[in-house]
């Protein structure tokens, strides 16, 4: 990309550390002398970037920033391939805000933009200045005059083919600073944001609890066993970090379940493994659900079936929430990662279920 390229507004952990500095800053440009800092580790999980693969990926993204100028990373000490805090320099503020499409100021608006009949939800844009393209608002006008607005509520991706024949367009604008200050929502536009459904396959009896794991091959395996022992109604595919976003599918589950029933958790036993389940269960409780508990044999037998075959863990500490969740086995996930260590939970697969039995 090129120096303040538009697209890096897409960046999940630019686009949460922007967010941050704009409501910290009062919408108040020029004003400050101190740049703006954030714990790297807070930010990565307000962005809700916690499985291994989507924090390498802010990494990266965080590194390319720094170099355009934009971010400022500060290692630990002894450790300068960690990331530490990240700082948005005083002289990049401008930059930041103009790449985000801030409203700054009324000074310099596109005279087709004043000159435009607009909807009345749109109408603020005769008074705006904006990035997003003249064409897109356009089309977005021409979806309410035409009777848009009482169209039904369909998933985004639909609303955005529709619109613009293009299905991930309107996903693009919701970065756009008419949607994140609430001038507009998917709503405006009689869409809504689908998350990732849940794979799961019922087990014998609708009467156990539900068990939720991590990754498709242990899942896999945890069916087969469920199916000969009915240990629980429903085994459920996390698919890692989208099941803390997916949480609310359960309802669905629970509906053919006939209720709600106790949910357990079993993923790989490093910090981002732990992440996931903590920052779930605490969108399950908003959900009025039973927490997310750990399934305790399972991790037992993960600490027992992976001694003498751990895995380097060079990625974040575990958070003191994420240690918690494991209850009486906190101690020995601390003792595991003191060594910079992890374990993959397909050391649970179905060779050493068939080989140990198994209790919930």
């Amino acid at each position: 990309m090129t120096t303040d390229d538009a697209r890096w507004r897409e960046l999940p952990v630019l686009r949460e550390l922007h967010d941050q500095w704009w409501k910290a800053r009062g919408r108040r440009l020029g004003e400050s002398t101190r740049p703006f800092s954030r714990d790297w580790e807070r930010l990565l999980e307000d962005a809700g970037l916690l499985s291994a693969e989507l924090r390498a990926e802010a990494d990266r993204d965080a590194r390319l920033l720094q170099r355009a100028g934009l971010l400022e990373l500060q290692p630990p000490r002894l450790r300068p391939h960690f990331i530490l805090r990240v700082r948005i320099p005083v002289a990049a503020e401008l930059r930041l805000a103009q790449l985000f499409d801030d409203p700054q100021t009324t000074t310099g608006t596109d005279p087709r933009l004043v000159g435009t009949t607009w909807e009345p939800e749109l109408a603020f844009l005769r008074e705006a200045r904006t990035q997003v393209d003249f064409e897109d608002w356009l089309a977005l006008n021409q979806f309410l005059a035409s009777g848009g607005r009482h169209r039904p509520v369909v998933p985004i991706k639909e609303r955005s083919l529709q619109i613009f024949g293009d299905e991930k367009r309107l996903d693009a604008l919701l970065v756009a600073a008419p949607f994140r200050t609430g001038s507009l929502s998917p709503e405006t536009f009689r869409c809504r944001l689908v998350g990732e459904p849940l794979g799961w396959r019922r087990g014998p009896s609708s009467h156990p609890p539900v068990l939720v794991v991590e990754n498709a091959a242990t899942w896999d395996s945890f069916c087969r066993w469920n199916d000969r022992v009915a240990a629980f109604s429903a085994v459920v595919y996390g698919r890692g970090l989208a099941f803390a976003e997916s949480v609310t599918h359960l309802r669905e589950i629970f509906r053919e379940l006939g209720g709600v029933r106790p949910l357990f958790y079993f993923g790989d036993l490093d910090p981002a493994g732990l992440e996931i389940p903590a920052r779930a269960s605490r969108r399950a409780l908003a959900e009025g659900w039973p927490p997310i508990a750990p399934h305790r044999w399972s991790y037992q037998h993960l600490l027992q079936a992976g001694l003498g075959h751990e895995t380097p863990w060079e990625g974040p500490d575990a958070s003191e929430e994420a240690l918690r969740w494991l209850g009486d086995l906190e101690h020995a996930a601390r003792s595991l990662f003191s060594r910079g260590q992890r374990l993959a939970q397909e050391h649970v697969g179905w060779e050493w279920l068939e080989g140990h039995g198994m209790e919930s």
